[in-house]
């Protein structure tokens, strides 16, 4: 088992139950307030990191340094994203804005650094496809 593709996986299940049941609550309650939260989650969150794994398992790529680089800084990125949007525009704590954005746009800047080496990744990929 691709230790990268397992733990991808997990996450995307957590970000997959979280988005579920934003979507839940937000039917319930007649208010769409945390729509583009919602939708981060599911994207970035449960899609993304779902697809990620699915690429470790199907492409057996060697656990590296860049492939450590991509699999945390898709976490990470996924968390700030998605954490850092719904601090700064649902505001549910009295935080200080200026570390609410921090945490915002640190997690988008983390995921583009996980997205960027992705591709990088897929590039020099020369493996053979998972037949098993």
């Amino acid at each position: 088992m691709n230790k990268h593709s397992l733990l991808l996986l997990r996450f995307a299940g957590v970000f997959g139950v979280i988005g579920a049941i934003l979507g839940a609550h937000m039917a319930g309650a007649g208010s769409y307030a945390f729509r583009p939260v919602h939708a981060h989650i599911l994207v970035v969150g449960w899609l993304s990191l779902f697809a990620w794994s699915v690429y470790y398992k199907v492409f057996q790529t060697s656990e590296t340094l860049l492939t450590k680089i991509h699999v945390w800084t898709a976490i990470i990125g996924s968390i700030g994203l998605s954490g850092g949007m719904w601090l700064y525009m649902v505001k549910p704590f009295d935080l200080p804005e200026p570390l609410t954005l921090v945490l915002y746009i640190g997690g988008g800047v983390a995921l583009l650094v996980s997205f960027i080496i992705f591709f990088l990744i897929t590039l020099f990929y020369r493996g053979e496809e998972y037949n098993g």
